[in-house]
């Protein structure tokens, strides 16, 4: 117990030492956190100092920067620079107040998007189709996890009692770590994260945020920085933050990224008519879906624990063991939107976003030939 403990001690931080240093003057300079996605789909950053400007930096603004894209898995060590491309610019709620987080694409010498660089295409498809109105919601569950990989609470030698309480639970027992996630919260509000909630998940250790609505490429830039301030604020705990959609076998509740689409469309009386035509465009493109909504869903997508089979596609009405469920007040009113349940938590939000754009609109390519 006490190596454990030691070993927890030196990968928290030490929040009251720390605090010594964070109002000293910077002398006209900030420190400006560049952040991308590697090739796991993780995210990494690194610190660079710019001079202040009192009305703050656009993205295209900022100075191109690179990194080492062969100690990330996104090039080769003989040809290793990645070089970063901001996009866009948030508060740091680490560093306040005018310092700042820097989101950036990773694009190769050659002057085309790395390979894992999925944004850019995304970027395409939602401004092509602009005219649509594109609204996103994404709800982000994820697992807390101690140091030996188990789940944040449970026991060593065990498991803690069936699920049941834990989904939305208030006490000791039900909840573990909620710290983080009143601390991620407010780290969201500060930085312009489009946060709209947040809750206890159906497994112990197991909890959600949602992000949106957001419009088009918004929605995978907040989100990609949501998880971000998430994995830095549970680094404050000694604490892991696991997006396996299916973190522990057996009869436990697997995690998703559920995703809320409309369109203006959608959004207008009688628009459930788009909606219906939407869907059946989802069905005719299952696979498709399914091969871009992230890795090990097969272990989650299994007919049980709220979720559809993974080979069957369905919708229905305030369904949550449907692949697609239309919310009941929607189809009472007769317009809204339609949540994708079939995410796993660890997809990319660029590529969600955009297979459905893609599917329900067109592919680039052929509005280019057309």
């Amino acid at each position: 117990m006490a190596s454990q403990q030691a070993t927890k001690e030196s990968f928290a931080s030490n929040a009251a030492i720390l605090a010594k240093f964070r109002d000293l003057d910077q002398h006209g300079k900030i420190m400006a956190e560049y952040i991308w996605i590697d090739s796991e789909g993780n995210t990494r950053s690194k610190s660079r100092t710019l001079d202040e400007k009192p009305e703050g930096y656009k993205p295209e603004e900022l100075p191109i920067w690179n990194f080492d894209g062969s100690s990330t898995g996104q090039a080769p060590g003989d040809n290793s620079d990645v070089y970063l491309k901001p996009v866009a610019v948030y508060p740091d709620p680490f560093r306040p107040p005018n310092n700042i987080l820097v989101l950036a694409e990773c694009w190769d010498a050659d002057g085309t998007p790395n390979k894992y660089n999925h944004r850019h295409e995304c970027a395409k498809l939602m401004e092509l189709h602009a005219k649509h109105e594109p609204w996103f919601g994404l709800e982000q569950e994820y697992t807390l996890l101690d140091l030996n990989d188990r789940p944040y609470g449970w026991p060593q030698n065990g498991y803690p009692a069936p699920q049941g309480p834990y989904y939305c639970g208030v006490g000791a027992g039900k909840v573990v770590m909620r710290d983080i996630v009143e601390a991620h919260y407010r780290a969201c509000l500060y930085s312009g994260i489009k946060i709209s909630g947040t809750n206890a998940e159906v497994m112990p250790a197991q909890w959600e945020f949602q992000v949106g609505p957001c419009v088009g490429i918004e929605m995978g830039d907040q989100l990609w920085l949501a998880r971000f301030l998430l994995h830095r604020v549970a680094e404050e705990f000694a604490v892991k933050v696991s997006l396996d959609p299916k973190p522990i076998p057996g009869d436990w509740n697997g995690a998703g990224l559920h995703s809320n689409f409309s369109t203006v469309e959608m959004r207008k009386e009688g628009g459930m008519k788009q909606i219906e035509a939407a869907i059946k465009k989802l069905e005719g493109r299952h696979k498709e879906h399914i091969a871009v909504y992230g890795e090990g869903n097969e272990k989650r997508l299994t007919g049980r624990h709220e979720t559809g089979a993974i080979d069957t596609f369905t919708y229905g009405v305030a369904n949550r063991g449907a692949s697609i469920r239309i919310p009941r007040e929607c189809a009472a009113k007769g317009y809204g939107y339609f949540e994708d349940r079939r995410p796993a938590s660890n997809a990319d939000p660029y590529l969600i976003t955009g297979i459905i754009m893609e599917t329900c609109f067109g592919a680039v390519d052929d509005a280019v030939e057309a």
